[in-house]
């Protein structure tokens, strides 16, 4: 299948680079096959039934993005992909010239870090402190925006850039759709009966990278980190005794759930993801997305493709775009059902 197949116009107005002015206020596409109903994030109250099983990636974005100087007086940014043990990461920098391994790095003015080696594009970097690499990252780093957001982190994008059931940092992308939910929502499902589980799944920078093969098969996934928990897979399970849906808020979700499904049978575990999601691909956990719009040619707009239908929501994203929906992180979010999918039994 051609990567152009992928592509749509987008007009740069329709980027968001501001959240909405509070939580919740964004808009909502609400995609039944190939019934369009424009709708507010307000409303999907009534869109989930009662027995319904919400799962949410708890992530917390890590303040990723260090700047500071080589040994020899160079400058240096420093993008931390990974948190790999108490005291190293894994990196990706830019510099005039990439450091050498045994080599210093000075970040954020004081903070001195020793370049250990590289491992395919990223750099294995050590703290030399007491303190976990963690914490020195939540003192002296940045948060880093997407790409496509051409601001530097702001104070109020401290907290909008976080879901508010953030709890495991690990990420340097937050888990978008799930920024939509303040705790009067959250609390307005569970009156109605409607549950929520937890899955984790640590962002990496990959997730904003397109596909620049010519055919989807020969590109190369970029590995993120995912844990499900045993009470998330008993939820499930209840769930579907319940004859409830299992709604994946957010493709993350969807990704760590499916991957722990990849042998068939949803199993509670940590591990490594590199799944692939496109058209053609038969999933066995989640029933309804609640996602974010995606960027073109990339690996998230294919496995939403995979789940609503390619006609479907190709015809949806044209329809965004038409009616002036705000796009990708701080942007507004679709609810996709697939129509006629049968629930596997518990």
């Amino acid at each position: 299948m051609r990567t152009e197949l992928f592509d749509f116009w987008l007009p740069e107005r329709l980027i968001a680079q501001h959240p909405p002015e509070r939580r919740g206020a964004s808009r909502l596409l609400h995609v039944c096959g190939e019934v369009l109903h424009d709708r507010r994030f307000a409303d999907l109250p009534g869109l989930i039934r009662e027995h319904d099983l919400l799962v949410l990636n708890d992530t917390r974005v890590l303040k990723a993005r260090l700047f500071g100087a080589k040994e020899s007086g160079g400058k240096v940014e420093v993008m931390v992909e990974r948190v790999v043990g108490e005291h190293e990461v894994l990196a990706q920098m830019r510099s005039s010239k990439s450091p050498k391994p045994g080599s210093r790095l000075l970040l954020a003015g004081e903070l001195a870090v020793d370049v250990l080696g590289r491992e395919g594009e990223f750099f294995r970097l050590r703290f030399n402190s007491t303190e976990s690499a963690t914490a020195l990252l939540e003192r002296y780093g940045k948060l880093p925006l997407p790409p496509y957001i051409t601001h530097a982190a702001e104070a109020d994008d401290e907290e909008r850039y976080q879901t508010v059931y953030a709890r495991e940092p690990g990420a340097v992308a937050a888990p978008t759709a799930g920024l939509h939910f303040d705790d009067a929502m959250l609390a307005s499902l569970q009156m109605k009966g409607v549950r929520s589980a937890y899955v984790t799944l640590h962002v990496g920078a990959g997730t904003f990278q397109p596909v620049r093969a010519e055919n989807i098969q020969e590109h190369t996934m970029h590995s993120e980190c995912y844990a499900i928990p045993q009470a998330t897979v008993d939820a499930i399970r209840e769930a579907r005794a319940r004859g409830g849906r299992v709604i994946a808020v957010g493709t993350t979700s969807l990704r760590a759930l499916e991957s722990a499904a990849a042998s068939g049978e949803l199993a509670a575990g940590e591990g490594e993801t590199n799944i692939f999601i496109t058209p053609g691909y038969r999933f066995r956990v989640v029933d309804v997305l609640l996602t974010n719009f995606h960027l073109p040619r990339s690996t998230l707009l294919m496995l939403v493709c995979a789940f609503g239908g390619m006609k479907e929501m190709l015809a949806a994203y044209r329809h965004a775009v038409e009616q002036g929906y705000r796009f990708f992180s701080y942007g507004d979010a679709m609810l996709i059902e697939q129509v006629g999918r049968a629930l596997p039994t518990a």
